[in-house]
């Protein structure tokens, strides 16, 4: 595997923290900047709505720029975004800021998957996919809890200090270690015209689809996981962490068998089967809701899941648009990343109307409706991914 795939998990790490960190320090943020935790919890959203917006938009608008430069200039704006961060005094200063690193961080993610399959060869596309994957998962897992650990009992601002010099490190392993043609492919004259094209593109958008009902499925449960383990199970505190670890640790292995396993088998039959696991895990949430320790496990199950499918979904994107986009595959990565993102939106806001209509109890059983019809939005759609042994032979 080129160094250069390893460079862009660093650099995934960094994003990945800059995203989720600020979950933690909600409330040391509020106080410190003198306003509701509400408004600053409110920043989690101006950064997803960035990423929701770049990855699919953005990446499109500049879709003649090399993939090398492109990375660089959004990291570049990763560690600038944290410095200003770290010195800002102002809620609505805050939620600029948090827009505009989530600009950077949807173009790179898109980018960066995009890039990946180039730098190697087909039957490892889905393990160089994980290997970009593992520091958003790795962010996740151990970068966010760490952080709010010293956010809480030092301060949050040297957080971001410490994101800018990520960032800076994740830009000199850039500027060492990827190669400079890897650009070559995008940088062709009408290559932004195709990719603002692309977003539009049915086949792309109808594969995008599933992605988002897969986000919202995950997160109408796991929006609210603390109160669901707190109060329907009777778990504690202890619990409570113990699961958000399990959880973290879990994408990681989910991510590295969903890229194993679009290496080895039919991308579409894999996703298949993700998506009833993902159902049948929904499910025993609910039946097994009064038992904590049984919810603790499914909460680590639900975690290896969402992560399997991203890699594959992403996966099965980048093999579409091969064939019906082959001057925007950065493009057809950056729309899975926005169906992720608006799916985690939408997943949160049905959660929430759920707890309001009928309790906290209820909550698995929305994740179930969403996953039922991921399926079957799948099973409706004309096979989109060639196994890139067969395309290779054509």
């Amino acid at each position: 595997m080129p160094l250069a795939i390893y460079v862009f998990s660093l650099c995934t790490f960094a994003f990945g923290l800059s995203e989720f960190v600020v979950a933690g320090l909600v409330s040391a943020m509020a106080d410190d900047l003198s306003s509701s935790v509400a408004a600053v919890g409110a920043a989690i959203a101006a950064y997803a709505l960035g990423a929701a917006i770049g990855a699919p938009l953005l990446t499109a608008a500049l879709a003649s720029w090399h993939d090398r430069s492109l990375m660089l200039l959004t990291v570049a704006a990763l560690g600038v975004g944290s410095l200003l961060l770290a010195s800002v005094e102002q809620v609505l200063t805050l939620h600029l800021v948090r827009f505009g690193t989530g600009l950077a961080h949807g173009v790179f993610m898109a980018v960066a998957a995009s890039v990946a399959v180039k730098l190697v060869a087909p039957a490892q596309a889905g393990r160089a996919l994980s290997v970009v994957w593992m520091g958003l998962t790795v962010s996740l897992a151990l970068g966010v809890p760490l952080g709010t650990l010293l956010g809480s009992f030092w301060s949050w601002r040297v957080i971001f200090v410490a994101l800018a010099l990520l960032g800076c490190l994740s830009l000199i392993g850039l500027l060492r270690w990827m190669p400079v043609q890897a650009g070559a492919v995008a940088a062709q004259p009408g290559a932004g015209l195709s990719g603002l094209r692309a977003v539009l593109l049915r086949p792309l958008l109808s594969v995008a689809v599933v992605s988002m009902l897969v986000s919202v499925a995950v997160f109408s449960f796991f929006s609210y996981v603390s109160p669901y383990l707190l109060e329907v199970s009777q778990a504690g505190p202890r619990l409570l962490s113990a699961g958000m670890l399990l959880f973290g640790a879990c994408t990681i292995a989910g991510n590295l068998v969903g890229g194993y396993a679009g290496d080895r088998f039919a991308i579409n039959r894999c996703l298949l089967l993700a998506l009833l696991m993902l159902v049948v895990t929904l499910m025993l949430l609910y039946v097994f809701r009064q038992s904590p320790w049984a919810v603790l496990g499914l909460v680590g199950v639900l975690g290896a899941v969402f992560f399997a499918i991203v890699t594959l979904s992403t996966l099965r994107l980048l093999n579409l648009a091969k064939s019906v986009a082959p001057l925007a595959s950065g493009v057809a990565s950056g729309l899975n990343i926005a169906a992720f993102n608006l799916g985690t939106a939408l997943g949160g806001g049905l959660g929430g109307l759920l707890i309001g209509q009928l309790g906290l109890a209820w909550l698995p059983l929305a994740g179930v409706g969403a996953g039922l019809l991921a399926i079957a939005v799948l099973l409706s759609q004309t096979p989109a991914d060639v196994p890139y042994e067969a395309e290779t032979q054509r």
